[in-house]
């Protein structure tokens, strides 16, 4: 069974989370909360599976309940289900080790995403992905020849060139398919190229292949 905790400073969408959450035969809601106290507090006394947690939760917001309860929980797995598409809140979310990113209109999704955490997978709804994407295209075209040349050579340390290559394409939003035409190469071969490029980097899908490429 699946334990969850709920964050959201609206009462009615805890509540309306929780009849979601509850209808799957392997999920509970442990508690509920409406505050960045509320989400201290009770993951310390419940010390949930998974977290849903919204941005804005009072004074403080979900990114920072993230950042502090990962000091003393590394492991913790925090998903946020917001109405916030904002950039800054997804990377953020990101570069403070959250689980998952989602909008609470993409709500079929929230029982899937939260198996999908409980596994160990990054998280996040097609919309926040095409945001990823789109923060990606403008980084490298804001980026200065010296800090784009510092990234592939970091990246090199680890990747062939090709497979760089596969990455860059992979964070730009690209399929398998649109990959393999744009560089010529078959469909299997880039599904080689990805599985490879996962194991050498530890990863274990192409969204966190996207996360790894927007913050290196």
């Amino acid at each position: 069974m699946m334990r969850i905790l709920v964050i959201d400073d609206d009462k009615m969408i805890c509540f309306a989370l929780k009849t979601i959450i509850e209808s799957e035969s392997d999920m509970e809601v442990v508690d509920i909360g409406h505050n960045y106290d509320d989400a201290i507090n009770k993951y310390k006394e419940h010390k949930p599976d998974i977290c849903l947690f919204d941005i804005r939760i009072g004074d403080k917001t979900g990114i920072d309940a993230l950042k502090d309860i990962k000091i003393d929980y590394p492991h913790a797995k925090i998903i946020f289900l917001t109405t916030f598409l904002d950039q800054e809140y997804i990377k953020d979310s990101i570069k403070y080790g959250s689980s998952g990113y989602i909008l609470k209109d993409d709500f079929e999704n929230i029982c899937p995403a939260i198996r999908a955490a409980f596994a160990g997978q990054n998280v996040f709804g097609n919309k926040v992905f095409d945001s990823l994407s789109l923060a990606a295209k403008e980084v490298d075209e804001d980026s200065t020849e010296s800090s784009i040349k510092g990234k592939k050579e970091n990246l090199t340390k680890v990747l062939s060139e090709r497979e760089i290559d596969v990455l860059e394409l992979i964070a730009d939003g690209l399929s398998n398919k649109e990959i393999a035409g744009k560089l010529y190469l078959s469909e299997g071969t880039v599904r080689n190229y990805i599985s490879s490029i996962l194991v050498k980097l530890d990863l274990r899908d192409r969204t966190q292949l996207a996360i790894y490429y927007l913050k290196s």
